[in-house]
């Protein structure tokens, strides 16, 4: 028995090295994520081609294989245009009853499961929802692809962390979550640097090095594999951006100033519309009807209003075209967007709000060039418009121009676009409550709170001091008070209110045991005159190395040493939540 446990105690000190030595060896956490981030870029890019030949397949079967959305809309008589969109949206609408029942309590977004979620993303859920957009887009519903399309990559990335059982670790996973959105968005827009950024900050709220790194990972592996991929071309095909005169940037400034007013209207009129079908009482399938027939109607008379708006876009920035017909196009493809948006349809607006921004700009610049005929083509206004309205929208002006930038690839854009974007953040500031993602409100709430959290102090943490005897309190009231409150101290003052010490509830016990003659004792027989204490005007870091040097749950507050009248108390707990809030990340 002896050898036996004598091998059994040689064994686990075998065993325990090696596990050392394999932990020794083994690459830090944040080196794994980098890992990880690859495959989600992989699965990201495949994600979203795998939504995008959906879209084809569904054109398949309606025969249009060849065509646009736009060129489907224009082949098709005017009633099929008109019912399309309306059966289409029926059948969406009835997808996304039957999502609902898988729902099973986790956030149906991506960005609520990274930002507040564990990052679970549902599958069946999502899947459903997804097809649910799939067919509103191919049946003409003026809403982008890109929402499902990055929905379906965090899903992927979701099903990858719980595989490699991340599930325990939820900070993990949802950083991995996020690896995923972020190689939906590049895939969708060719913009990898803009795609890590938009998640960045907007989705996580801020930009720390542990979690940007395995977003520009994912990001980048999604781009290239999006370039392998056979048919692949970018959703903007840019013109060569010319160099801009000194002078002319300031017609730069004015529209960011005309985008910094027009966006959050845009986002307002979105927000009434789904207020209106919400509130209207009707079933999701016949909101989605209404909002289809709504498109089907105005496609009567302008075809152009069906699918995301990116091929019109091209058109603008490719083809010479008249005020009148951009005026016309902009308006029909607001209102359609609004009906489709507005019903509930699953899909994003990111896209829709890049048209807005396009076409805006492309007259302004129409307007600029008839004013000065000097001026640069209407279609760099146009790029530097879907910038400006793209950061409005977001909150995000440093994604914007990186977006944009990446898009174009031309050094000269890069000024025009900062001015344009700048100025329309800061124009729309007043009507911030309006923007894109409700997540990004979340995020500036959370940003007043730990400002606030900030200007706290000491003072803001008193509470009354129930257990305070003056200095000539007899023996009996300590006794007294010890026995009605489980404190450990007692704080003594003198005649004018100033904190003199303590008296040790362990003293006043070892004087009632060793018999001594309590009759005529009094506190300040019992003071212990050095004790920490806090000031009133005292900082929650500087009031919580007080506390970690001393074992207390309480301490007294203090006017100031030069006048140490006894304010009151404050509890250890107390300043812990409120330091702890304000150490917190802007997230979870």
């Amino acid at each position: 028995m002896k050898r036996f446990g004598f091998a059994q105690r040689l064994l686990d000190k075998v065993t325990a090295k090696l596990k050392r030595l394999f932990t020794a060896f083994l690459p830090p956490e944040s080196y794994s994520m980098l890992f990880w981030a690859i495959f989600a870029g992989i699965a990201g890019a495949l994600a979203t081609m795998v939504f995008r030949q959906g879209i084809l397949g569904m054109q398949w079967l309606l025969g249009k294989q060849n065509l646009s959305v736009i060129q489907m809309a224009e082949s098709l008589p005017w009633f099929v245009r008109v019912l399309l969109p309306t059966l289409g949206g029926l059948l969406a609408g009835g997808i996304l009853v039957l999502a609902q029942h898988y729902k099973n309590g986790a956030p149906s977004d991506y960005m609520e499961s990274i930002a507040f979620g564990d990052g679970h993303v549902p599958v069946r859920h999502t899947l459903l929802r997804s097809f649910s957009s799939l067919i509103t887009i191919a049946s003409g519903g003026s809403i982008g692809r890109e929402g499902s399309m990055v929905q379906l990559a965090a899903m992927c990335a979701s099903i990858i962390g719980q595989i490699a059982r991340f599930r325990p670790r939820p900070e993990r996973l949802r950083l991995l979550v996020a690896c995923g959105a972020a190689a939906g968005i590049t895939s969708a827009y060719n913009a990898p640097i803009a795609g890590a950024f938009f998640i960045a900050e907007i989705v996580l709220g801020a930009i720390y090095m542990e979690s940007f790194g395995p977003l520009v990972v994912a990001s980048i592996v999604a781009n290239i594999t999006m370039r392998a991929l056979p048919d692949y071309k970018p959703t903007y095909e840019m013109p060569t951006f010319p160099a801009i005169p000194d002078l002319e940037l300031l017609a730069f400034a004015g529209l960011g100033i005309v985008a910094g007013l027009a966006a959050p209207q845009f986002l307002l009129l979105l927000d009434f519309a789904r207020i209106r079908f919400r509130n209207s009482g009707w079933p999701v399938p016949l909101r989605l009807a209404i909002g289809g027939l709504g498109v089907g109607i105005i496609s009567i008379w302008e075809p152009g209003v069906w699918g995301n708006g990116y091929e019109v876009v091209n058109s603008l920035l490719h083809n010479p075209w008249t005020w009148t017909a951009v005026l016309s196009i902009l308006a029909f493809k607001v209102v359609a967007t609004v009906f489709t948006a507005g019903s509930g349809a699953v899909g994003g607006v990111f896209t829709p709000m890049l048209f807005v921004g396009a076409a805006s700009g492309f007259l302004f610049g129409q307007v600029v060039g008839a004013l000065w005929p000097h001026a640069s083509a209407p279609f760099t206004y146009a790029i530097a418009g879907m910038g400006a309205f793209l950061a409005v929208a977001t909150s995000a002006p440093i994604m914007a121009i990186l977006m944009i930038f990446e898009m174009t690839l031309s050094a000269p854009a890069l000024l025009p676009l900062v001015i344009s974007c700048i100025v329309a953040y800061f124009i729309a500031l007043p009507s911030n409550s309006r923007v894109m993602y409700s997540v990004t409100l979340e995020h500036q709430r959370n940003r007043q709170t730990r400002g606030q959290l900030r200007k706290l102090c000491v003072r803001d943490l008193i509470k009354p001091a129930k257990t305070v005897l003056p200095l000539t309190a007899p023996f009996i009231d300590l006794v007294k008070i010890l026995g009605e409150y489980e404190v450990k101290y007692l704080y003594i003052v003198n005649d004018a209110g100033w904190f003199c010490g303590v008296v040790h509830a362990q003293d006043v016990t070892l004087a009632l045991a060793d018999g001594r003659n309590t009759a005529t004792m009094k506190a300040a027989d019992l003071l212990h005159r050095d004790f920490p204490v806090l000031k009133e005007n005292q900082g929650l870091g500087e009031a919580l190395k007080v506390f970690l040097g001393h074992q207390s749950e309480r301490l007294p507050v203090i006017l100031s040493p030069e006048q140490p009248v006894l304010l009151g108390v404050a509890y250890k707990s107390a300043l812990l939540d409120a330091y702890y809030r304000l150490q917190q990340p802007l997230i979870g």
